[in-house]
């Protein structure tokens, strides 16, 4: 059987190939053209100086580098990362206003139902920059030398140690958390008002422990003020080869990792979201990003869009069921 395509027919098939060609040609003259203006915004949702903020710069800096464009870093912190976030939600889905997420943003919509953007709608994700584990610190002059050693002494005395975290809900508390879970001891949590405070009453002597970053207590560390008893990522780190994971120490299935991830707003062409990741990725493999954040402890992971959202979702889902069943709630 034969089919014949009359005149118009045909005319109608040809502009619809024709339209579908230029379509093509538009999204790849906007993946080579972007971006066209200045500058690129990449926002972090707390104040500036911290350790999110200094990577962000380094990691910006590459970026803009990359696609010879102006990367300025704004700073929006507040509400435990939401006003931030909320920012770059509300933007417009061009690749010129970027959110350096972190731990918070897997662990806000359990902890405020509230939320005023539908997280799993809002963003477009770029890339899953790194990983990097916390650190478990003692002062070195307590007879604790091991992990071991501390849950022996936790589980002679409940409720005696306390561990300090910098607020309710932080990376800091929900690794303590997780780690009386785990373990099966009662540890008194003490939350502050960030990690200086945190780390100051540490090395004073008014709380016994703390879950927190390699960066911040590498100095103290050194000096021989703390003991690093363990870091609480799935394997050891490279900035500290020496010091065991805590689940190789007597506490099976534990990790809390800190983790850096870049997203857009939701709706931002997939042209640009290619363009944006292949320029994070160059990036955060370059020399000068390696060379920063060694003392971190930073995995470079720099993964496809796809493998953030896998990620964050697991950490959200794993997260808010502790959440729920310790009954944590913030200030």
């Amino acid at each position: 059987m034969q089919f014949r395509i009359d005149g118009h027919a045909r005319r109608v098939l040809m502009s619809l190939a024709t339209g579908l060609a230029l379509a093509l040609t538009m999204g790849n003259a906007a993946a080579q053209a972007f971006p066209t203006k200045q500058p690129i915004r990449l926002v972090v949702p707390f104040a500036a100086g911290g350790g999110t903020d200094v990577i962000a710069r380094v990691l910006g800096a590459g970026i803009g580098a990359e696609l010879k464009q102006s990367v300025i870093v704004e700073n929006k912190p507040g509400a435990g990362t939401i006003i931030g976030s909320d920012y770059v939600a509300k933007s417009a889905p061009d690749g010129y206003t970027l959110l350096m997420a972190t731990f918070a943003h897997a662990v806000n919509p359990s902890l405020q139902p509230r939320l005023p953007y539908d997280q799993a709608k809002a963003f477009a994700p770029l890339s899953l920059v790194g990983r990097s584990p916390n650190v478990l610190v003692v002062r070195s002059d307590r007879d604790f030398r091991s992990v071991a050693d501390l849950l022996a002494f936790a589980k002679a005395h409940p409720g005696k140690l306390s561990y300090g975290s910098f607020g309710n809900g932080t990376s800091a508390h929900l690794a303590g958390e997780l780690f009386k879970r785990l373990a099966q001891v009662d540890l008194t949590h003490v939350p502050y008002r960030g990690s200086a405070p945190a780390l100051t009453d540490l090395l004073g002597g008014q709380i016994d422990l703390m879950f927190t970053t390699a960066a911040s207590v590498a100095p103290y560390i050194a000096s021989g003020k703390l003991r690093a008893l363990a870091v609480t990522s799935p394997q050891r780190s490279p900035a500290m080869p020496s010091v065991p994971t805590v689940a190789e120490s007597g506490v099976p299935g534990y990790v809390a990792e800190s983790w850096y991830g870049l997203y857009a707003p939701a709706g931002t062409p997939t042209e640009v979201v290619a363009r944006l990741h292949a320029a994070i990725r160059k990036a955060a493999h370059s020399e000068t990003f390696s060379k920063r954040i060694a003392d971190e402890g930073i995995v470079v992971i720099a993964s496809p869009p796809e493998e953030l959202t896998r990620y964050v979702a697991a950490e959200q889902a794993r997260w808010g069921q502790l959440v729920r069943e310790a009954h944590i709630q913030l200030d």
